[in-house]
């Protein structure tokens, strides 16, 4: 059982002796499973645990509650439809296992940011202690009664589903009690060479405060014999630079491992001469990952978010994971110092953090994963084409991972840094990679004596320590390194390529994507990005970035819509352009939470208008509501890509500037608290091949599932796969 592991009694020295889901659409399943298909997947799944809302007896005013979804439960419930991925049996083992541990990120994630914010609003407002629970407090409560709902079931399906199977395929995680003395020899060794000069115990005693216990750190609590003289418990850190999971023994067709804890706990005596241990338990504590960086210059701005990110580690705790088997004593004792209530300890039969999980994706067992997609070349940027005069001509568009980023937008950047007549390069970066060729390809501009200026956005939550870095690289390089303004986050996708063309005139080139300039992520991110030498949008992107370079305020673009000025408007007026009985909407995004912009939605279904939504995460809107949202239907789409791509579609046949690509999502904190860029899909053939996005995302049955109006999701039945038709597409693109 995985719940031996959290706890062992080692008093008798003789009985002591972890993305997201990257791979493109294949044709392998497990063995065994070849022949296994179900419509309906097994619980937890967001058909049958999620709580139902009833529907209104009457239309919900504008205000009312009753007309919108909680944001945070909805995130939530994108989390369900993730661990569906980890309970179809219809998906390869790894792929399924690896499901089941970006359960586990997403969760840790949700509750570091969305949980511990909710946290301090409710402190915040002061109403806890003068009226009882209040809506916050409910909110709260909702959610971690559905987190433990499902992590249940993400432990059933690992422990009743995920780990016979492995053990079947040949990857057996077993214990220490289970290991062979030649197994443990190595083991041991193993731990005296790599584990024991890193591991620290800190006792708890009256001459020992409680340690300051770091977020999402798995930790040991150790008790000790009192009657040795000294504390009774003690805490074991595992460093995070050690694997969890240890090969112990490895061939062609099998490998054996075993979770580190086993192996540490099997050799805790040894952090403790001259003491008894009694046992030991695994625990694991989360902390508020937020920050405000507000009333400080711009000059000051790198090192005030670089002295937040420390102070992050120390952010209140807002959960802690322990398992069963710990003593009530230890648990309380632990709760206490952390300053929790009963409601933030969460207790479980083990194994805590499957997240861990992961790790195990990294075996070579291609046998038991999908085949692996590799990306295609644009056919225009192929061989030594003039792309500058391909552009000139007309726009081009790229679909991420089915199209290559190293072949195309990063092509396009290391084009410029090397052509002659380029004069300057200009370029957002919100999250990039480690080893980024983009930031590489502006040092080398830079070198070229190019004007090349950088935009980092260096709030940007939980890259902000590589973004500093990248930052100090690019100036110490020569680039003009700018970092957007204090109160919002620079969130656009764009570049902008300046040259003195050779029939003398100076012309600018961009780039506007939905997806970071990352060339990792661009592997498994489904994401759309647009290349054009338009004079007016290239002239509109010169403004944005004067603006964010400049900090002016008064932009005035003409097709680009940029947020927090143009684009919320924009997207109204298109709304209420197809508020009519033949008004046509569709809409692909990440998020829908903006009030606003769901009235507006619901007053076109009210009109007449027929709305589709694909919206993988987040979804406020109740649709299907009658008298409300009877003629909107939304529908999330989950698959081994992670569908990111932002598309906008108004009218039946739109009208030139109401088809849109772009960074935004429709939240407040997008529309109105960030810089966004969106830009117009005029060009006929490009709007040609978003209207076959936009059919096979509608068509997809495979990896889809559709909301109601009681905030329940149900999976799709069918076969269709959006996935497998956009990669289909993009091998006949490149042939033709």
């Amino acid at each position: 059982m995985d719940s031996a592991a959290a706890s062992r009694t080692t008093a008798s020295p003789a009985a002591s002796a972890d993305a997201g889901t990257a791979q493109a659409a294949g044709d392998e399943t497990p063995s065994g499973d070849a022949d296994r298909r179900t419509d309906e997947l097994p619980p937890p799944l967001a058909n049958a645990a999620a709580p139902d809302r009833p529907i209104p007896d009457t239309v919900p005013e504008p205000g009312d509650p009753a007309r919108y979804f909680t944001r945070q439960i909805s995130e939530l419930e994108y989390h369900a439809r993730v661990l569906a991925g980890a309970a179809d049996p219809d998906q390869p083992l790894l792929e399924r296992v690896r499901f089941c541990a970006f359960f586990t990120t997403l969760t840790d994630e949700f509750f570091r940011v969305r949980v511990a914010g909710l946290k301090e609003k409710a402190d915040a407002s002061g109403l806890r202690m003068s009226r009882g629970m209040t809506a916050l407090d409910r909110d709260i409560d909702a959610l971690q009664a559905r987190f433990r709902e499902l992590a249940g079931e993400q432990r059933r399906i690992w422990v009743d589903d995920l780990r016979p199977r492995l053990d079947e395929a040949g990857i057996v995680v077993t214990e220490w009690d289970a290991l062979d003395d030649e197994q443990r020899t190595q083991l041991s060794e193993v731990f005296d060479e790599r584990i024991f000069p890193v591991l620290t115990p800190l006792a708890v005693g009256p001459a020992h405060p409680f340690p300051f216990i770091s977020d999402l750190s798995l930790s040991l609590g150790v008790r000790l014999d009192p009657s040795d003289g000294g504390p009774d418990f003690a805490r074991v850190k595992l460093p995070p630079l050690l694997d969890r999971y240890l090969v112990v023994a490895q061939d062609a067709t099998s490998t054996t491992l075993v979770r580190v804890e086993e192996v540490v706990g099997a050799h805790i005596d040894r952090l403790f001469p001259g003491r008894t241990v009694v046992d030991w338990h695994l625990f694991r504590v989360t902390r508020n990952a937020g920050y405000a960086v507000q009333g400080v210059d711009v000059e000051d701005l790198m090192e005030t978010v670089a002295a937040e990110v420390k102070e992050r580690r120390f952010g209140r705790a807002v959960r802690l994971e322990v398992t069963e088997s710990m003593p009530v004593d230890v648990r309380l004792m632990l709760r206490d110092h952390l300053d929790l209530d009963d409601g933030e300890v969460v207790i479980s039969p083990g194994p805590i953090d499957l997240g861990a999980v992961g790790q195990l994706y990294d075996l070579d067992r291609p046998d038991l994963k999908r085949a692996s997609w590799r990306p295609l070349d644009l056919p225009e940027f192929r061989g030594s084409k003039d792309i500058f005069a391909i552009l000139r001509d007309r726009d081009l568009l790229v679909h991420h991972p089915y199209e290559s980023f190293a072949t195309s937008t990063q092509k396009f950047i290391e084009l410029a840094v090397a052509d002659p007549r380029v004069l300057a390069i200009k370029q957002t970066l919100y999250r990039t990679s480690g080893d980024s060729p983009v930031v590489h390809a502006m040092i080398r501009a830079a070198a070229e004596g190019k004007q090349a200026v950088v935009l980092v956005e260096l709030k940007a939550r939980f890259d902000e320590e590589a973004n500093i870095g990248w930052a100090r690289k690019l100036e110490e390089a020569g680039v003009h390194v700018v970092y957007g303004f204090v109160e919002l986050k620079t969130h656009t996708k764009t570049a902008l390529v300046v040259r003195e063309d050779e029939d003398g005139h100076i012309r600018r080139y961009g780039h506007v994507a939905t997806g970071n300039y990352n060339p990792k992520t661009a592997r498994f991110y489904e994401d759309i990005g647009m290349f054009t030498a338009d004079p007016v949008l290239t002239a509109d992107l010169g403004q944005l970035f004067n603006m964010l370079t400049g900090h002016s305020r008064n932009l005035r673009p003409d097709k680009l819509l940029i947020a927090p000025t143009t684009l919320r408007p924009r997207l109204l007026e298109l709304i209420e352009s197809q508020t009519h009985p033949d008004g046509r909407i569709f809409f692909k995004a990440n998020h829908l939470a903006h009030h606003q912009i769901i009235d507006a939605l619901y007053a076109a279904s009210q009109a007449g208008a027929s709305i589709d939504l694909v919206l993988r995460t987040t979804c406020c809107l109740r649709p299907g509501i009658p008298g409300l949202s009877d003629r909107i239907r939304v529908k999330s789409v989950v698959g081994p890509f992670l569908e990111h791509s932002r598309i906008y579609r108004f009218g039946h046949d739109p009208e030139p500037g109401a088809y849109l690509i772009g960074s935004a999502d429709l939240m407040s904190r997008n529309l109105d608290n960030r810089v966004e860029a969106v830009a117009p899909v005029d060009q006929a053939d490009l709007r040609a091949r978003l209207d076959t996005v936009v059919e096979q995302v509608l068509a997809d049955e495979a990896l889809s599932w559709v909301l109601h109006p009681s905030g329940r999701w149900t999976k799709v039945p069918g076969d269709h796969n959006v996935q497998e038709a956009m990669a289909a597409a993009a091998i006949a693109r490149s042939r033709a």
